[in-house]
């Protein structure tokens, strides 16, 4: 029986380091995305930086294990066969629900995850016990769970919600009054206070939080406690000598400083007390086992008692864990995908929006509108003004360039300072709260108080922060549940349940993988559309050719996709067409919201070449707009369960693909060798194109009054023809007017 165990334990430190990769790649988001959203440093610096506070965190973390030993539920109410079920439910959930959202690319709690699958975990297999019993009725239930913890836990990190948004919001406005964003000036002046505070702020962040639980806290974590105001009068003053001499002497802007410490300081404070929720149930398991297998008692009969006991986590196993952390911070895409994400919603610029708007996010933006138009009407035109200039940006703050940072200094700098300082009062109130939602929250508050979500992208912003929050609260309630199902299904199963549980679970860390890779590999984005960057008539038609290129090609692949999708009934391949379709247009789309920028970018003798850049945008919307109409139709008639298309049908449709293919070929040929002179040949083909269509049709006239009887085959077998058209003759305008601008230049 020990055998099984000993499997299990393996199986849970396997899990362990799968947990560290994915919970890393998901809570990298709460240090880095201040410094890579300002571009205070360099991406390199940034990231040694951060690297060095995480390895610190992680192996002078002492045992911060007590939420998965005791803090959800009363670990002496349990055998030991309970509590391993328990535990590899717990962890074959987390890896997958944690892995889900990095492959969505929006960050979660993995505090939150962690809590609420031991919760489910712990109450199912409580309500197994119970109902198994003959003294015990479901009142009984709460003996199981330590409520006053849980309830603590839950309240206290959704409570930091509202107070994270709230504070980033007000201490943004307040700073952007004193310093606005032409805030170079002011820091000559006020720049050396302002730093003092924030490094004194994330200062104290380190020792009271980043370094709790170390072997050295028990140290100075008296003064820290008792002496708090001496302790923060001596450090200002020392950041105000450091702040000064930087800023006089060096020359430098002390805020490059305070970015550097406080991604240091949120680095260390999320190893050393977030690594419980990756390797806090393995170790727990570890402990168990060692007292089971020595206590000499049946595990069904081995009461956990021991769990109560503090029990520090091995400094070896804490150095492996922070070594997987910083490789994980290196080499992972989806850590990066997930940054991203919060970068893009607080973003000051313009650019491309990531989530649609819905009915909430526009009912909250058209109040929010409303409100605030409100308040500035009561408000005297003296501090009007004075906010209105505190808060008006620069005209290169309205142009959209790559290299521009998502926002300045002293956002970036706020951010750091009000989170650091939020999570330093919960700790020493011993209020638990989650680092990723007082983070990201904080980046929302400043966000909007910096005027970042304007009428051209609000709707945006609160959907993306509205799904954000959606997928925190779907995050608790799919861990608690299953966590729950899978702690039932191996009860039942036991190690056949554990051994296929853990194959699905390899399966679907494979397949996101694999799909998330297909998405973002290089290969997969080489043909995607590029906007116009030239700022001459020449560079744009020339730029133009490469999108032309990929338009074609794409257009190509997606009406054969199509057509065999539909010779074969494949739905699944029709699906995919769409997407393809979906796809091309959102590039298009994003091309057309970015004319504003390209216009503004011209020289004053191009500007004639905007009327030719958006001239081809329009054609291009017409082809992806005949491509969406035929895949749709295609699509909706297979899903429908109608007739199949009659052979002679299909056969048409073969032949009508395989011209238009040539046709396309053809074009895109010419333009990826830029052979116009041969654009002649093209008009002659499409002449014969365009009479195979007409051919076609008259012969389905003929068909339909003396043999067919399905209307729905008909419908849409004229619909592919007629649209076919349509797409020929919007292929042809887009390359008579390349044709035409080209000869004039």
């Amino acid at each position: 029986m020990e055998g099984i165990y000993l499997m299990i334990l393996i199986a849970l430190v396997v899990l362990a380091v799968i947990d560290l990769v994915v919970g890393v790649s998901n809570d990298a988001v709460n240090f880095l995305n201040s410094a890579i959203g300002s571009k205070a440093i360099s991406f390199k610096t940034i990231m040694i930086v951060a690297s060095l506070g995480i390895f610190l965190g992680a192996v002078f973390s002492s045992g911060m294990m007590e939420v998965a030993r005791k803090g959800i539920f009363m670990p002496g109410e349990f055998y030991f066969d309970e509590i391993m079920i328990i535990f590899m439910a717990v962890m074959i959930t987390d890896i997958l629900l944690l892995d889900f959202f990095n492959t969505l690319g929006m960050p979660t709690s993995t505090t939150v995850s962690i809590v609420f699958e031991l919760l489910g975990a712990a109450v199912v297999m409580a309500l197994i016990k119970i109902s198994a019993s003959d003294t015990e009725s479901f009142t009984h239930l709460l003996n199981y769970i330590n409520t006053d913890k849980a309830t603590e836990i839950i309240s206290g990190i959704f409570l930091s919600v509202l107070i994270a948004f709230s504070v980033g919001a007000i201490v943004q406005v307040l700073s952007r009054l004193v310093f606005t964003f032409e805030y170079e000036k002011k820091m000559k002046n006020f720049g050396a206070v302002f730093g003092a505070f924030c490094l004194t702020a994330i200062g104290y962040f380190i020792f009271f939080k980043g370094l709790k639980g170390t072997p050295y806290y028990d140290s100075f974590k008296d003064v820290l406690s008792n002496q708090v105001y001496l302790v923060l009068g001596i450090s200002f003053l020392f950041w105000l000598l450091v702040s000064f001499l930087v800023t006089k002497f060096l020359k430098k802007n002390i805020l490059v400083l305070v970015i550097a410490v406080g991604t240091f300081g949120l680095a260390l404070a999320f190893s050393g007390n977030d690594l419980v929720n990756f390797i806090g149930v393995p170790m727990a398991a570890y402990h168990s086992y060692e007292a089971w297998v020595a206590s000499g008692v049946p595990a069904a009969n081995f009461s956990m008692d021991v769990l109560q006991e503090s029990v520090p986590a091995e400094p070896f196993l804490l150095f492996i864990s922070g070594g997987i952390m910083v490789l994980t911070l290196w080499f992972s895409k989806k850590a990066r995908s997930v940054a991203e994400t919060e970068i893009g919603l607080s973003r000051q610029g313009h650019g491309s929006e990531k989530f649609n708007p819905n009915l909430v996010s526009r009912t909250l933006v058209s109040g929010s509108t409303n409100l605030f138009e409100f308040f500035k009407s009561i408000m005297p035109a003296s501090a009007r003004q004075k906010m209105s200039q505190s808060f008006r940006k620069k005209d290169s703050e309205f142009l959209k360039e790559e290299d521009k940072p998502a926002f300045d200094l002293i956002r970036a700098s706020i951010n750091l300072t009000v989170a650091g300082v939020l999570i330093s009062i919960a700790t020493s109130y011993k209020l638990p709260l989650s680092t990723t939602y007082v983070t990201f929250m904080v980046a929302m508050g400043t966000s909007l108080a910096d005027r970042a979500w304007g009428r051209e992208s609000a709707v945006y912003r609160v959907a993306g922060v509205l799904n954000v929050i959606g997928g925190w609260f779907f995050t608790a309630f799919s861990a608690f549940v299953a966590a729950g199902t899978l702690t039932y299904l191996i009860f039942l199963g036991k190690g056949a349940a554990i051994a296929l549980l853990l194959i699905i679970a390899l399966g679907l860390l494979v397949r996101n993988y694999l799909s998330y890779k297909k998405k973002y590999t290089p290969e997969a984005g080489a043909m995607k559309l590029k906007k116009s960057e030239s700022k001459t008539v020449q560079g744009i038609i020339s730029e133009s050719a490469d999108n032309i290129v990929s338009v074609i090609h794409r257009s190509n692949k997606i009406y054969s996709d199509v057509f065999r999708g539909l010779a074969k009934q494949d739905k699944a391949q029709l699906k995919k067409s769409k997407k393809g379709v979906a796809k091309l247009d959102a590039e298009i789309e994003e091309l057309r919201d970015s004319i504003f920028f390209f216009i503004k970018s011209l020289d004053e003798t191009s500007v004639r070449g905007s009327s030719f850049y958006i001239t081809v945008l329009a054609y291009l919307t017409d082809i992806a707009q005949s491509l969406e109409f035929i895949s749709k139709k295609s699509y909706k008639h297979v899903n429908n369960n109608h007739k199949p298309l009659r052979y002679n049908q299909i056969t048409d449709l073969r032949e009508i693909d395989d011209l238009l293919e040539n046709f396309l070929k053809e074009i895109e040929e010419i333009f990826a060798n830029r052979k116009l002179d041969q654009i002649q040949k093209i008009v002659e083909h499409k002449e014969e194109v365009l009479a195979k269509l007409s051919e076609k049709i008259e012969k389905q006239v003929k068909r339909t009054r003396t043999e067919e009887s399905s209307p729905k085959n008909t419908t849409l077998y004229f619909n592919l023809l007629l649209e076919t058209k349509d797409l020929v003759n919007a292929v042809m305008n887009l390359i008579s007017e390349y044709n035409s601008s080209y000869k004039k230049v």
